[in-house]
């Protein structure tokens, strides 16, 4: 490992080189140390979270980490996240998956309250970081044949309105008490494995569905909603898919988050983002390490 004047000397170097360009890298690292990065909760834990502990992770999602000594509870992995954020420079958030409630008892998830994050919000307030947070629309029974908010099911697609509508709930709340909005993201694994003969349906109740779940203001919470090109298990047809998710972001006004590892192998996302930006103020950008599919 480098030392301290390995890493003082090698920084001296590239401030004079960048220098001869009209690059002031200490104004940069000044204006860097105020962007607060989100780092997700479940790289923590394979993405296993504390409702249903050694339950199976569903919604054409897998996790191939298994690493010894990963995170059993909540506390562990706050203690996990304290590490991190301590080699970190800068003040940062954590982003944050229904499905890390604590509670002693069973809660489904459309009763999610923001008493189950209570020791996340105190976890947060007392290390300075933001949170943010997702509903989550997979690995439950009512998700098990792939379809969420467009379920052609009504009572299956209201309570996963509720869900999300809990959630934002949550957010706002996380938002108010810790000084600084926090993005709720609504990501479903609504999709089919062979091609459909409707591809309409599915979208019309999608926007229904997304719309019931917005229809109420937070002020301090702030709503993204995020596509995908496909899934283990919908590879043929995503509900939520970039053209729907872009038509309904600029006509909501709402976040649109642009995954790197969400779209083809060969596809790049610098094209989208120039291009959202036009119509949108701002996008929720989630970084992650395209290879082959979505490696995040």
């Amino acid at each position: 490992m480098p030392t301290e004047a390995q890493i003082q000397s090698a920084y001296a170097l590239a401030k004079e080189r960048y220098a001869a360009l009209g690059v002031d890298t200490d104004a940069a690292l000044t204006a860097l140390e105020k962007v607060a990065i989100s780092l997700h909760c479940w790289q923590g834990d394979d993405v296993g979270g504390f409702e249903n502990p050694g339950g199976e992770l569903t919604g054409g999602i897998a996790a191939t980490g298994n690493y010894p000594g990963k995170a059993r509870t909540a506390d562990e992995l706050r203690r996990d996240l304290d590490v991190v954020y301590g080699l970190l420079p800068g003040s940062h958030r954590l982003n944050l998956h229904a499905i890390y409630l604590e509670s002693d008892k069973k809660v489904d998830r459309n009763a999610i309250e923001p008493q189950h994050f209570s020791g996340w919000l105190d976890w947060a307030k007392a290390g300075g970081h933001g949170l943010d947070f997702n509903p989550t629309c997979f690995s439950h029974p009512l998700a098990a044949d792939g379809f969420t908010l467009s379920h052609r099911d009504p009572a299956i697609r209201q309570f996963w309105i509720e869900h999300c509508i809990a959630s934002r709930k949550i957010g706002e709340y996380f938002g108010k008490e810790l000084g600084t909005p926090a993005v709720t993201n609504i990501w479903i694994p609504d999709g089919y494995k062979d091609t459909p003969a409707d591809r309409t349906a599915p979208r019309r109740l999608l926007i229904e569905a997304l719309d019931t779940v917005l229809a109420e203001k937070l002020s301090h919470n702030l709503d993204a909603v995020e596509p995908k090109l496909f899934g283990i298990g919908s590879e043929s047809y995503v509900t939520g898919s970039m053209e729907f998710y872009t038509g309904y972001a600029v006509s909501r006004k709402v976040l649109l988050t642009l995954d790197s590892g969400h779209f083809h192998p060969t596809e790049t996302i610098a094209d989208k983002i120039s291009s959202i930006l036009l119509y949108l103020d701002e996008i929720l950008l989630h970084v992650s390490r395209g290879v082959r599919w979505d490696s995040d």
